[in-house]
């Protein structure tokens, strides 16, 4: 744990340190840029589905940036997620950023701290790709990796396939949670963008849980499969 404390410390510190010395080097060509974006903030159509969000936002230059990001879901005071992470980026290709820093899981109990190394950027055919691995302060190691594209209908109707995979190394009983792949997530969002940064969308979700973490959840009686159809907005700033 102390150890844990100690890396993320450093890594806080020399990437405050970097940056610090970025507003110095700053110049026309290259300006202190900033971006909020509200990725989803959406509710499922039934009473006893959850409200969900997922937001982000980064400060700095063309090839150097800090992102702060956040996401989670609220049912009830003892159904909900809040993931929030601090990272430093740096651009290695042209639309593409290696980033590390450090995430909290703040719900459920108990919390989780985690080292965070991970990379995003556009394939091809505008495949938007992400991939982050995940280091515990007790030794877990955990794998996402997400892949979504925007198909343009008409210019202001746009269709948007996600999907994401999630892995642990070794299993959390405290969180119901089993070792290897643990459940994955497909969604299909129709947004409709009344401007370019702000746009209604409805859409479904689909999430199905996997391997030993299905098998906690059926011992414990839930169900290992979730459809919801959703209505949210998106915006950005």
């Amino acid at each position: 744990m102390k150890n844990f404390n100690s890396l993320g410390f450093t890594l806080v510190m020399a990437t405050a340190s970097f940056m610090s010395s970025l507003s110095y080097a700053g110049a026309e060509d290259d300006p202190l840029l900033s971006y909020v974006a509200i990725d989803q903030l959406e509710k499922g159509l039934e009473s006893d589905d959850p409200t969900s969000f997922s937001v982000q936002a980064w400060i700095g230059y063309d090839m150097d940036k800090i992102w702060l990001k956040t996401s989670g879901e609220h049912l009830n005071s003892d159904e909900q997620d809040l993931e929030v992470q601090a990272l430093y980026s740096h651009a290695i290709a042209p639309y593409w950023d290696m980033q590390m820093g450090l995430r909290r899981d703040i719900t459920p109990s108990p919390s989780r701290d985690w080292l965070v190394v991970g990379f995003q950027g556009l394939a091809p055919y505008f495949f938007d790709i992400s991939g982050v691995f995940f280091v515990g302060e007790k030794g877990q190691t955990a794998i996402r990796l997400g892949i979504e594209q925007e198909w343009l209908i008409t210019q202001k109707l746009i269709l948007t396939p996600e999907f994401e995979v999630n892995a642990y190394g070794k299993s959390d009983d405290e969180l119901n949670m089993g070792s290897g792949l643990t459940d994955i997530n497909a969604g299909l969002r129709l947004k409709y963008e009344i401007t370019r940064k702000f746009a209604p969308y409805i859409g479904i979700d689909w999430s199905k849980k996997l391997g030993a973490t299905a098998d906690i959840a059926r011992d414990d009686g839930e169900s290992v499969s979730n459809t919801q159809f959703i209505i949210g907005v998106t915006a950005w700033f």
